[in-house]
């Protein structure tokens, strides 16, 4: 039987991504500049290869490449970065993992682990169309969220949305209902269950034309 490798011995790139366990995770691309309007891009990746991650790759791939799970703007990206850094730099800890130091311009791809991928994707959808004045909110109420909460979320938004140009239809429209514009917060307010009620309810109740 294979021993269990200690946590503090795992080795790990960018943001928790574990290159001698998985090529499966997600990839943050931020381009080189200071630019408001610049594009970061978040790809899932199923065959990551660490050796070969190269930000010039990422940044040609055609907006339609079905890997490609959000574009945001820098705006928004710096509003909810430095948040969702220290969530995952507080759970990684907590899984006796390295951390990983948030910086606005990284100059190369960060791979992250396919959980928390999946988790910013959730409150980048959130984001993406909303007004810069509700991400504040969308922020408070993804952390309410449990991990779990977030992997549930992005399982029935990707399978229909998931794609980064599919916003503002389906589940990633109800996303910014539920997130950005509809205010509890933690301990208060709506259940998960009641959460996951009020998305499916939107869900059904959208516009597809």
């Amino acid at each position: 039987m294979a021993k269990t490798q200690p946590a503090s011995s795992r080795k790990t790139i960018g943001l928790g991504f574990l290159p001698n366990e998985a090529t499966h995770g997600f990839v943050i691309s931020i381009p080189r500049g200071s630019g408001n309007e610049d594009l970061i891009r978040i790809t899932e990746e199923r065959n990551i290869d660490a050796d070969s991650l190269d930000l010039a790759q990422e940044i040609s791939l055609p907006l339609h490449e079905p890997s490609l799970r959000a574009l945001i703007d820098r705006r928004r990206w710096l509003e909810l970065a430095p948040a969702f850094w220290e969530e995952a730099n507080r759970r990684l800890r907590a899984n006796g993992l390295p951390t990983h130091k948030f910086l606005k311009n990284p100059g190369n791809p960060i791979p992250i682990h396919p959980s928390l991928g999946k988790e910013l994707c959730i409150l980048c959808w959130a984001v993406e169309s909303a007004p810069l004045e509700d991400i504040p909110n969308a922020l408070q109420n993804w952390e309410a969220l449990a991990p779990e909460e977030r992997w549930w979320l992005f399982t029935m938004a990707v399978a229909t949305t998931g794609q980064a140009l599919k916003k503002e239809i389906g589940w990633r429209k109800a996303l910014r209902f539920a997130l950005a514009e509809n205010p509890f917060i933690k301990g208060e307010g709506s259940s998960p269950k009641q959460r996951r009620e009020l998305l499916a309810h939107t869900q059904l109740t959208l516009n597809f034309d």
